[in-house]
């Protein structure tokens, strides 16, 4: 399969980048810093250049099999303004797609009409990164694409267990954390597996 990456120097990429190389699928990633990759593999191709071009978009995404977007929101819009053009370089080309966003676009146990980041399960009182990942999502939505976005809770630093839960529509109850590896893990799994098509899923311990 060739892959085409989107925010692989994150550490959720790079985690996702680490288990694809390993499966023997190939990676095209598109990077502002291509230093902040070390020891590239023979199967992975760079193409420095940034989420919000196009042109930069659509030479990424070219001949691929699938999308993964690691893309974070980094203090502005990327976000925002990356997932359109990426749909946009997608159609009639590639069907499949995966994001990671935030558990705080999943619905609220307490009350499901809101998402977690609108009701009193968020302990964070800044929105701005959950409404770019909410914009995200309702790109996606309203495409005819097959996409999944996986949506783990705190992201510490951590390892690879291979352990947890996850869930459609709501983070696991109780769930506090999930380290960057095992998401970028799930996120591989959730590809090859073509499992939650047109889902969110929750992520945590």
């Amino acid at each position: 399969m060739i892959i085409a990456l989107f925010g692989g120097t994150g550490r959720v990429g790079k985690a996702f980048l680490e288990q694809a190389l390993n499966e023997g699928h190939n990676v095209r990633m598109l990077v502002r810093d291509p230093s902040k990759i070390e020891n590239i593999d023979k199967n992975a191709e760079m193409i420095k250049g940034n989420a919000r071009d196009i042109q930069n978009i659509e030479k990424t995404v070219s001949g691929c099999d699938a999308v993964v977007s690691c893309l974070g929101t980094d203090g502005d819009d990327t976000l925002t303004v990356a997932v359109p053009l990426i749909v946009e370089a997608m159609r009639n080309r590639i069907n499949r797609v995966i994001t990671i966003g935030t558990a705080g676009i999943l619905q609220a146990r307490s009350n499901p009409d809101l998402y977690r980041f609108q009701s009193n399960e968020s302990k964070r009182t800044l929105t701005r990164a959950a409404n770019e990942h909410l914009n995200a999502y309702l790109t996606l939505k309203e495409s005819n694409l097959q996409w999944t976005i996986v949506c783990p809770t705190y992201l510490p630093d951590g390892e690879l267990t291979k352990k947890f839960r996850f869930e459609e529509d709501y983070l696991p109850e109780d769930g506090k954390q999930i380290s960057a590896e095992d998401t970028g893990y799930f996120t591989y799994q959730v590809l090859i597996e073509k499992s939650f098509i047109r889902k969110r899923v929750g992520l945590a311990y």
